[in-house]
Parts: C-alpha cells; structure tokens; sequence
C-alpha cells in the first residue's frame, strides 16, 4: 500500500482516497511576474511525479495547480514595465508553460487563475465574517481572526503563544491580534478592483487557494502539495478558512517538498535558494547549460521531502549518471515489454515508490537493472528499464540521439577554449576513415580510429553504419 508523509500528522500513513480509485490534489502554483527558477522546477517536477505514479498505480487523478495573476508584485512589475497586468502574467504563464513542457512536466487537469474567482472569493469572506471567523476593519479591510479557530497552528506544530512570540508579523494597528490575516484589500489608486461587500477591492492571497480547491474539487479532498517554505503561513491559514466556512475537514494529506539549497560563496554555508537572497537560478538559465532530462533526473535523485544541494558538480554528476543509462538502451536495444509488478526488479521499484515516493531508491533499482541488461544483453531486461523509467519521466529520449546531443554540447563547450574537434570535424573524419576502408587502406583506418580516441572519441562500428561517443 502507497505510504504518504503527511506534514499533518507528521508521520508516513497508509494512503486511502476519499472515494476509492480516484484521487483529487491540489498544488499551490506559481504567482506569475517574471522567470519559474529551480525552486519552481522542484515543485513542478515532485508532483508530476506523485501524479504520474498515482495514474500508474490505477487511479483516476484530478490534478489542479493554480496560477497566482493577481498580487502585489504583479501590480508593481506591471507598474515598472508600463503594461497591463494581462500583458504582463499571460507572457510569464506562457514562459512557465515551455520550461515545464522541456522538463517533461505533463500539464495538470487543471489551472484555475487567482482572477477568475475573486467572486467566490468574496462568497467564503462573507461567509467566515457572518459565522464571526472574519472582521470588516475601519480602514476597508478584511481580516481573519486567527483565535477564533480553535485548529490554528495545527499544521506548523505551532500553538498561538508560540507564533505571538516567536514569529516576525506585521504591526498594524487595524488588526485585534498581530497574528491576524488579511483577506480582503481595499482598493489603492490605480490597482485593479472588484466589487464587494465592503467596498471595491482585491482578495489576498490565501484565500484564492481555498476558494480554487472548493471549486473544483470540493470541501474535502485527498491531497494538498507545495513548497515546504508555504506550509507556515500560507497552508496553515487555508485550513483555517476553509474549515472555518465548510465545518469539515478540508485536505486529509499535506505534502511539502524540501527546499533548493545553495552555496554561500562568502561564507561557505549553505541558504535555500530564492529570489529575495538573490541567489536563484531561473530555470532557462539553467537549461542554456544542461540538458532539460538532466535537470529532471537532478531533482528526482533527491527525496522530494530532503533538502536538495545545487551545484554545477551536482548536476554534472547527474548528466554522468544519466548518461550510464542510456548509454545501456543505446548498447542493448530495448523491447517493447509489458511492465510485470511481480518481477523482481519491478517489484522493488514499486516498493520504493510506494514508500512515501522514494525516487532516490526507484532510481538506483534503474541501475541495477543497467548492469543486468548490460551483462546479458537481454532486449527484454533494457526494455523494462525504459518501461520504469518512463513512468517517472525518465529515459523518453532516443538513446543515440541523446548520448550524441550531450556530446556535441560538450565538444562545442571545449572549443570555447581549446582547439577540441567539432562535431562536424568528427564526421569528416568518420567518412575519411570509411574511404581508407573500402580502398583497403586499413593503416589509415586504423590511425584516423586513433587520433579520434586521443581526442576522447570512441566509434562503434554497428550493422547500421559507425557511430561516436565520448570515451
């Protein structure tokens, strides 16, 4: 049985949907005012994992990720920019849309955007302020009065107390209690407003969730995903709204993935990487210098709950490992095969996913499997790697073409500083070494194969023609 860490309970539990084969999961998305960086590619990828493994384990899955396109950054880069907010978040949705295609990132069920629901927004406020969960302040704010709600803190682990001392909150003096959240924004001059009960605004950010997640999946569902850094404050006060205004429980298992940690070159330690310690690395920047598999085999090495270390070391070690992988389909023609749970290497590979989505495990099992079908050249054996592979996102590329393509970055990277041979400079060689061939001049054949292999390259002579590798 599927085994899932729920930052609820604070502990793996046995997973059971809400209605048997089907599964509803809702991820917070991305709020939409410039570039995803790698810490939007670890979200995106850890639960196009999660859904794709759900779907292979037989489940009907509804997947909603919503798209924040209203917010205070929006309002000022689209200030900074002179263009509409529109203009602005439809070219950042559409940039999200091709970096999460190139990372193999299948496209959830659903992209609810924060804007198309500000009307239901209003609803759940008016709601929470009629059940005494909310209150209208004098300055045309709407706040949630976190005492209220006798469940805050259940998720952080953290009791009021402990948030009123320990916890940095803003000083407003509209608010009862420092901890209290604001729902509802009165309007400023020249920010986008909706009508409402309590004169023309926006929402704020927590409550768009809990309105997307009620709308298309319900009061209740079977799981809630995100980065670890929203589960304090953001996905504690969606519980406190949402089983504030529907009286039910509201999400039975909390996922967060682990944050992208990287290097402090000045002292040496290690910080979670974001854009506010400007230390992130936007996902083209990324992708300009590493294959997009690359970077989808980086994230999935690590537990997705685990902190994930970023380093061009880290990720060259992955394009190395990757690249053990295809180079077996590559050397061992795959065969098509019908993936059989029961058999062993099979088996494990589902005992790891199984086990709160271990994909560090499912992997090295992909290696195990490299080796066998390497030493037996069994079709049948290289054609279950790919089958495994494919259901994490892995291993969808020709293996020829793949090896091919990293070599040929390689070799353009080495004449930026060297006098490397090109690609092309390697064919030519290839097709005079075919010529001394087949004018038995097998000398030259010979020497042309040795100046290639001193300058790393190692051909393969196949059936099909010679082919060329980085040794």
């Amino acid at each position: 049985m599927l085994k899932i860490y729920n930052s609820l309970a604070r502990e793996k539990q046995d997973f059971i949907p809400i209605i048997a084969g089907k599964v509803n999961m809702y991820v917070c998305g991305m709020t939409v005012y410039d570039y995803c960086h790698l810490g939007h590619a670890r979200v995106m990828v850890v639960f196009d994992m999660v859904s794709r493994w759900l779907r292979a384990s037989g489940y009907e899955v509804t997947y909603v990720r919503n798209i924040t396109d209203i917010d205070d950054k929006i309002i000022k880069r689209a200030l900074e920019n002179q263009e509409t907010i529109g203009t602005l978040t439809q070219r950042f949705i559409d940039a999200m849309n091709e970096d999460a295609a190139k990372l193999g990132v299948i496209r959830p069920n659903l992209e609810p955007r924060a804007t198309e629901f500000v009307e239901g927004m209003v609803h759940m406020i008016s709601t929470l302020v009629s059940k005494g969960f909310a209150y209208a302040a004098d300055n045309g704010d709407v706040y949630y009065s976190v005492k209220s709600f006798d469940g805050y803190g259940k998720l952080s682990g953290k009791s009021l107390e402990d948030l009123r001392a320990g916890e940095r909150v803003d000083i407003d003096l509209h608010k009862r209690d420092p901890l209290d959240f604001v729902l509802w924004k009165a309007a400023k001059p020249d920010e986008p407003s909706w009508d409402s009960p309590w004169g023309k605004g926006r929402p704020g950010w927590h409550i768009e969730c809990s309105v997307m997640g009620e709308h298309h999946l319900g009061n209740h569902f079977d799981i809630h995903g995100g980065g670890q850094d929203l589960q304090f404050p953001h996905h504690e006060n969606e519980i406190a709204q949402s089983e504030a205004a529907h009286g039910c429980t509201y999400v039975n298992y909390w996922m967060h993935n682990g944050f992208i940690r990287v290097i402090n070159e000045k002292d040496g330690q290690d910080e979670k990487m974001s854009k506010s310690l400007g230390n992130f690395f936007t996902i083209r920047d990324v992708l300009r210098k590493y294959e997009a598999e690359v970077v989808r085999f980086f994230i999935l090495r690590a537990q997705y709950r685990s902190p994930l270390n970023y380093s061009e070391h880290h990720l060259d070690d992955a394009k190395q490992a990757l690249t053990r992988l295809y180079t077996t389909l590559k050397n061992v023609p795959p065969a098509a095969v019908a993936i059989d749970w029961s058999a062993p290497y099979a088996a494990r590979f589902k005992a790891a996913m199984e086990d709160d989505f271990n994909t560090p495990e499912a992997l090295a099992v992909l290696f195990d499997l490299a080796n066998e079908a390497n030493k037996t050249k069994s079709p049948e054996l290289a054609g279950q790697l790919k089958a495994l592979a494919a259901i994490v996102g892995l291993l969808e590329h020709d293996a020829t073409g793949f090896l091919q393509g990293r070599l040929a970055d390689e070799m353009s990277d080495a004449n930026a500083d060297t006098h490397a041979l090109s690609p092309a400079d390697i064919e030519t060689l290839i097709q005079a070494r075919l010529t001394a061939k087949q004018t038995k001049n097998y000398a030259e054949a010979d020497r042309i194969r040795k100046e290639l292999l001193e300058n790393g390259i190692i051909l393969e002579d196949t059936p099909q023609g010679t082919t060329w590798r980085s040794a």
